[in-house]
């Protein structure tokens, strides 16, 4: 019983910084401030987490675990380059949408002064989310006969850049603006330019 109630008291944490990043755009969260959100001491959420590096890594953690589990059910399910492409890429559009103060953490916005482990946190999600990508695209030429346009590395890098791209202004529209606004119009224009038929020299 004692450890449901560290459980469930952890998650009302987490719950309240995550809100807290979406209601305080641009914001930087103290402890102090996030302990009178939960309703408790300071010293009370330091009993669940030894720092707020390590509330900010439970986050991070959560997101990671939540996409990729997602996007690797994605690429078993689906057999089209394409397809994979473009359902990882409106997977990660959709979570920020849901998810605004998460959003907040994947630009950086949200780690201004923390600490460097965490934006190098941030980077390594990013850095794999693009190698799930590139195997996707290098796939493409075994069992589609296609390949892309420029080098697998080249192309996952852009679509990954468009991606960023859209959770920035999503952030620095206070979250009035949709990731998801004109992204099938674009996913259009892009997807004409990813890939093309494989040919023998």
């Amino acid at each position: 019983m004692p450890n449901n109630n560290k459980i469930s008291r952890k998650e009302q944490i987490l719950g309240s910084l995550a809100s807290m990043l979406e209601s305080c755009p641009g914001e930087r969260i103290t402890t102090a401030a996030l302990a009178k959100r939960v309703g408790v001491s300071e010293a009370a959420l330091y009993r669940h987490f030894p720092s707020k590096t390590k509330m900010f890594e439970s986050l991070i953690k959560f997101i990671e675990e939540t996409l990729f589990l997602r996007v690797s059910r994605i690429i078993k399910e689906e057999q089209s380059a394409h397809i994979k492409c473009y359902k990882i890429l409106t997977l990660m559009l959709t979570f920020c949408e849901r998810n605004p103060g998460m959003t907040r953490l994947l630009t950086g916005d949200a780690l201004a002064g923390e600490t460097d482990s965490l934006r190098d946190r941030i980077s390594q999600f990013y850095s794999r989310m693009e190698s799930q990508l590139k195997q996707v695209l290098r796939e493409a030429q075994i069992k589609e006969n296609l390949k892309p346009t420029a080098s697998p590395a080249a192309v996952a890098n852009l679509l990954l850049a468009c991606i960023e791209g859209r959770l920035l202004q999503f952030v620095r529209s206070e979250f009035n603006k949709s990731p998801l606004e004109n992204w099938d119009v674009q996913w259009g224009f892009l997807s004409k330019n990813l890939l093309m038929p494989f040919k023998l020299d």
